[in-house]
This record gives C-alpha cells, sequence and structure tokens, in this order.
C-alpha cells in the first residue's frame, strides 16, 4: 500500500513553512499605543457617508429630528466605526514604530506577499456614535493560516480584530477582519 501524499519531507517530516513560523510571532500583538481619531464625529463626514450610501436615515441626516428622535442629537451610522480612524498603511509614520500591523505587512512584503485583498469582516457594534466624540484605535492579530494556494496566488489569511474605543476608553465597536496577503500568480499560472 502506498502512503498518501502529504507534500515535500524534511528530515523525516513535514516541510516547514519557516515564514510562516515567523509570522506566527505576530499572533497577540497589537497596533501599538491606540490611535486617535484626527476628527471628532462630525455632520459634515455623516453627511457625505449617508450621500454616497443613499441613506437618508434622520437620525444620521437631520439634526432637528434628530434632537427629538430616540438618541437625543445626531448620530452616526454604524457602518462608519472605519472611516473616523482610518489611514493610509501604505505611508506609516515615524509614531507608528512598534506597531504589530506595519511590521508584518513588511515581513510579508519582503518575502514577495505584497498584495491584498479583503475576504471577511465582522462589524459589532456596542453603541452609536454621537457628534463630538474622538474614536480611538487599536488593532489585535488574531491568527495567521498556514500558507495557502489560492486562485490569486498563493498566501496567508490574517485575521485582525480591529477594537474601537471612546475618550473613556470604553468600546463602542469592534471589526474581525480578514485579509489575504499574497504573492500574485504570474500570468498563464
Amino acid at each position: 500500500m502506498t502512503a498518501p501524499n502529504r507534500g515535500p519531507e524534511v528530515s523525516g517530516g513535514p516541510a516547514v513553512d519557516e515564514l510562516h513560523t515567523r509570522l506566527l510571532t505576530f499572533v497577540g500583538r497589537t497596533s501599538g499605543s491606540p490611535r486617535v481619531a484626527a476628527d471628532a464625529v462630525n455632520e459634515p463626514m455623516i453627511r457625505h457617508w449617508c450621500q454616497a450610501m443613499g441613506d437618508w436615515n434622520p437620525a444620521y441626516t437631520d439634526p432637528d429630528w434628530a434632537r427629538t428622535g430616540p438618541f437625543g442629537q445626531t448620530v452616526a451610522p454604524p457602518a462608519m466605526l472605519q472611516s473616523w480612524t482610518h489611514h493610509d498603511r501604505r505611508c506609516p509614520t515615524p509614531e507608528q514604530s512598534g506597531n504589530a500591523e506595519e511590521e508584518l505587512v513588511a515581513e510579508l512584503a519582503d518575502a514577495g506577499y505584497t498584495s491584498v485583498v479583503a475576504t471577511g469582516c465582522t462589524l459589532s457594534i456596542a453603541r452609536y456614535l454621537t457628534v463630538g466624540e474622538r474614536v480611538h484605535y487599536q488593532a489585535t492579530i488574531r491568527s495567521i493560516s498556514p500558507r495557502k494556494s489560492t486562485a490569486l496566488g498563493e498566501g496567508y489569511f490574517i485575521t485582525t480584530e480591529m477594537r474601537y474605543t471612546d475618550d473613556a476608553d470604553e468600546l463602542v465597536g469592534s471589526v474581525d477582519f480578514v485579509t489575504l496577503r499574497f504573492r500574485p500568480r504570474e500570468r498563464g499560472e
């Protein structure tokens, strides 16, 4: 009877993915000190978001209605949670040293895994944000899959939990975000 093919063997055992072993050292690490949103939650940004999304909920778009509504003031759509602290991850700044997210991306890029695609996102809301609040953001790397072969190319699925809090460090929401960091297939592969 022939043994099933389990991939290449090294010293009598399955081949070890040395990069994956290094990547696993990032699991449990954070993006460093919480990042504070550059701007407070504000009506113009809410209005622009609602126009782009076609969402005319008066709790978001009509300050007069919102004052007499269930929140007593204008609130931000829950789906805007990430927009308050969004930053350009392609351009890390000096204050981001010790940021496991940025370090992980650099490690993968150095190994040729330069492309990214989002594959899953779960948004959990603890409460609505109100105008004037300033959101804080911190991410924790939760898991990194073994190297996978996909239609896009070979890569690693990374799950990051993004936690959003207010000035009192109370949770306002979180996002579990899964991305595939991959090495694009060559033409004809």
